[in-house]
């Protein structure tokens, strides 16, 4: 019994763990690394989940996730950590720890949870891709801007397989796009996909009448989703895609 409570103790105190869903136990969720700003939890055999800070004023101080993935020595990262220190943090552990070079990094959309630390990775000349309406919205707000722009869709070499970059519509920001690793079946939906029991948290930019839209389009496009990682919170099923489709439907 005591086993027992220590397990549960330990699975809820991270909120990487605190969804775990039956599609999500065949890999038990472990900590890789951890720092006063960084932690990194393997989800799956070559996907990662990467969390960092960010201090608002509405939210408190926010964590934020990000994906990694990998295949034969080589990972391509979906949204920065927040801060350029985080950021240098995350390299090292990649290229250190699990031996890879880093291929890409991905902001899924303009906001500084997603590439607070972008000129990190431009400072070791690891390629930035992004939408192109992405590209506008950083030069127009005057942040660090991606350097390779695409319009609908992209598809990222990783080793011996790939990752693919799509967008399906506007929602918690009109250049939202969702990331897909198709070798495990893993959506790192960002900020457009919520965490199970969220509120509809920052707005300032969000499009709500097309939001649930969206994320339907998703649905249909990966209907047999593995594991969904949202921009905030814990992981999940793709329950994570009908919650959030419900949360904003009219």
């Amino acid at each position: 019994m005591k086993t027992i409570l220590f397990i549960l103790a330990f699975l809820l105190c991270s909120n990487v763990y605190a969804q775990i869903t039956p599609s999500t136990k065949a890999f038990k969720p472990t900590e890789v690394y951890h720092s006063d700003n960084l932690i990194v939890i393997q989800v799956s055999e070559n996907a990662f989940v990467h969390t960092s800070y960010l201090q608002t004023n509405d939210f408190g101080n926010v964590p934020c996730n990000g994906m990694i993935v990998r295949n034969s020595n080589e990972a391509i990262v979906f949204d920065t950590p927040t801060n350029d220190s985080s950021s240098n943090e995350l390299i090292k552990f990649i290229k250190v720890k699990l031996h890879c070079k880093i291929n890409a990094i991905v902001p899924t959309h303009f906001h500084s949870d997603c590439l607070g630390g972008l000129a990190a990775f431009h400072k070791q000349n690891i390629p930035s891709f992004a939408n192109f309406s992405t590209i506008e919205l950083t030069k127009a707000n005057n942040v660090v801007n991606p350097k390779n722009g695409f319009k609908d869709d992209l598809k990222l070499s990783l080793g011996k397989s790939f990752a693919m970059v799509k967008y399906f519509g506007q929602g918690h920001t009109k250049d939202n796009v969702v990331g897909y690793f198709p070798s495990e079946n893993i959506l790192f939906g960002g900020c457009l996909i919520k965490e199970l029991d969220a509120t509809k948290g920052y707005l300032g930019d969000a499009n709500l009448a097309d939001w649930s839209n969206t994320v339907l389009k998703i649905k249909k496009q990966y209907p047999n989703l593995k594991i969904v990682i949202p921009g905030h919170g814990a992981i999940g099923g793709s329950e994570l895609l009908d919650y959030t489709i419900q949360l904003f439907q009219f």
